[in-house]
């Protein structure tokens, strides 16, 4: 039994009258919404403290596991493709039985969990952004989020484009943060391409990278994404994902080695080699660089937080729906994930 996030894709008939070039376009989108993992707020936080900490030394690392998880989301999404069932599902049925019900806890523990930084980094963009308190910005974050999630009753095209559009709101606010910036093209070039460690913080940070790079949620949810075949071959759309993953994973890419350059050149060189948290990046760009460039970097967090959270919810579903055959409403699953967020928030 194949899963679809999009309950309105059932509704879905190819129309013969659409053209090839607008059917492989159609094809494009999915690795929009998983690139949106790979820049969520612990993103931010681990290429800021290397940023700050380390300057360019470890951009490498982000190079490279930005590299790996371009591989990895392009055989998910091949997976859900060539056989028309997610990774959840085919590991209900290759799995021992008394070994499903842990799977499933244990992926539905790491949405949730990944969940619970989203969140609360969408809150904080907010608080920032707009002077409120956090629970003010973490109710707002809840709103918002149920109503990015309700455009799923239409089919997974608009929630492609709202996601799609947020990770390119990012991009090009790190294209301008960039500008303000000014980091050193050649010590960026040489961070990128010469492999180094000086300490055993900087393999204990690089860890961190990976671990926030590579994203199991968003793994179960890219095999998810193709009900619809729009008419084309199983060959055809595995060379649109291709190009789908490619553009999609190089804006995630570029979005973090452009986090790390800018915390290395704003801060590391500044003196300021211990900004690890977002609040403090935040106030601190404000005296170095310029309030336009905290209030980018705010709407920024905003932008991520607030995708990837929506995004982890979908993930989530992928993960009841394939490992137990088991569906709520989308709306509800959000109410339910984001109480530890509120607890979290309530308690400090």
């Amino acid at each position: 039994m194949s899963i679809s996030i999009a309950t309105a894709d059932k509704a879905e008939v190819y129309n013969t009258t659409i053209s090839k070039f607008k059917r492989k376009l159609l094809l494009l989108g999915p690795a929009f919404i998983a690139a949106i993992g790979y820049i969520d707020p612990g993103n931010f936080a681990t290429n800021i403290e290397s940023g700050s900490s380390y300057g360019y030394q470890l951009l490498w690392v982000v190079l490279w596991a930005n590299l790996m998880a371009m591989l990895i989301q392009y055989l998910s999404a091949k997976l859900g493709i060539v056989t028309g069932k997610n990774l959840a599902e085919h590991l209900r049925d290759h799995l021992p039985k008394w070994a499903i019900g842990p799977y499933w806890v244990q992926a539905e523990i790491i949405a949730i969990a990944t969940d619970l930084a989203e969140f609360i980094g969408a809150a904080v963009g907010f608080q920032l952004v707009f002077g409120i308190s956090l629970m003010e910005g973490a109710i707002i974050t809840a709103v918002a989020s149920i109503l990015i999630l309700m455009l799923n009753k239409r089919g997974q095209k608009p929630l492609e484009a709202v996601i799609g559009s947020l990770l390119m709101l990012v991009a090009v606010i790190y294209v301008v943060e960039l500008f303000y910036a000014g980091p050193s093209s050649s010590e960026l070039s040489k961070g990128l391409i010469v492999p180094s460690f000086n300490s055993a913080h900087e393999i204990y940070l690089a860890a961190g990278i990976l671990g926030a790079t590579v994203m199991p949620h968003v793994i179960y949810l890219h095999s998810a994404l193709f009900k619809n075949s729009y008419g084309e071959k199983t060959e055809t759309r595995l060379r649109s994902t291709k190009v789908d993953v490619l553009i999609a994973m190089v804006i995630a890419g570029f979005v973090n080695i452009a986090i790390v350059a800018m915390a290395a050149a704003v801060f590391h060189y500044s003196g300021n080699q211990h900004v690890a948290e977002i609040e403090t990046a935040y106030m601190t760009l404000t005296p170095l660089v310029g309030k336009a460039a905290s209030l980018l970097f705010g709407i920024s967090l905003i932008a991520s937080g607030l995708s990837s959270t929506v995004v982890g919810t979908m993930a989530g579903q992928v993960v009841m729906q394939g490992f137990v055959h088991f569906k709520i409403p989308m709306w509800v699953r959000r109410s339910v994930t984001m109480i530890p967020s509120f607890i979290v928030i309530g308690l400090g």
